[in-house]
């Protein structure tokens, strides 16, 4: 019947241009003193928002009140202006937190086509990025308040791009275990080796939650992803994939909803928690 098939597309039209606000609590027995992330990935600026639909997220985030903000990839899609680039910059840079913005490169950041089509390349967004004050990682770590370690992956594309881009061991080796350990990865195709590794918490997009109902774990199926969406602990490492800010292409989401993740971490020593 028409109506159904319309009331399914109305609903994904909305469920892909809401964002939600999806809240974690991380316990670990490591020394952390509480911290509040806001991730976000695959904001894709310019297909379901414009720059000034970002900046309004961007204001939501802020209102959680932050003290650190992560940006898991895909950040620009291939259709993104440079203009529009720019001020999504912009907006990023507007955050106030404690410790600032991170960022990691996804798949979609670098661009798939001919730079001067879209007009501007990965590393003119690396610049606008340093402009507004956004650290970038690739494949480095930063510890911060000698407390707990960022470490941006470089994404799995760099690999069929023919770059190579460093195993989770080499990453962690040289890292005080003792501190919490935060690996920012677009893909979650990585989960064995981040558990061996010992990461602490792993944060993903690129999924986009499955996206479309009923094919929303295809990814698992053939392979491609660990995870499609949401919470897993294996071992002492929590894993968490976000559905993503926007949407790639198809302008819908069926099996998922839009959002943005504030999680919280808390020390506790119990052992529950270990």
């Amino acid at each position: 019947a028409p109506p159904r098939s319309l009331a399914a597309l109305s609903t994904g039209w909305y469920l892909a241009h809401h964002v939600w606000t999806t809240n974690y609590t991380i316990e670990t027995p490591k020394k952390i003193k509480d911290l509040r992330i806001v991730l976000f990935a695959d904001s894709h600026i310019g297909t379901t928002f414009d720059t000034r639909g970002f900046a309004e997220h961007i204001s939501e985030m802020q209102r959680q009140n932050p003290d650190i903000v992560l940006v898991a990839g895909d950040f620009v899609d291939d259709g993104t202006t440079r203009q529009q680039m720019i001020e999504a910059c912009r907006a990023l840079g507007s955050l106030q937190t404690t410790y600032g913005v991170y960022f990691a490169f996804g798949n979609h950041d670098k661009g798939y086509h001919d730079p001067a089509a879209r007009g501007f390349t990965g590393d003119d967004l690396i610049t606008e990025l340093k402009k507004n004050n956004v650290k970038v990682l690739q494949d480095e770590n930063t510890l911060i308040d000698n407390r707990f370690y960022i470490i941006g992956r470089k994404d799995f594309s760099e690999i069929l791009r023919g770059n190579p881009r460093q195993s989770m061991n080499e990453l962690l080796q040289n890292l005080n275990k003792e501190k919490f350990s935060i690996i920012l990865d677009h893909q979650p195709n990585d989960y064995n080796n981040q558990t061996d590794a010992e990461a602490d918490l792993v944060l993903s997009g690129h999924t986009h939650g499955g996206q479309l109902f009923p094919l929303n774990k295809v990814g698992e199926w053939i392979g491609a992803n660990d995870k499609t969406y949401g919470y897993e602990k294996r071992k002492q490492t929590n894993f968490i994939v976000t559905s993503g800010l926007s949407d790639w292409a198809i302008k819908f989401k069926t099996g998922t909803k839009s959002e943005f993740v504030v999680i919280d971490i808390k020390y506790n020593n119990s052992p529950s928690s270990q």
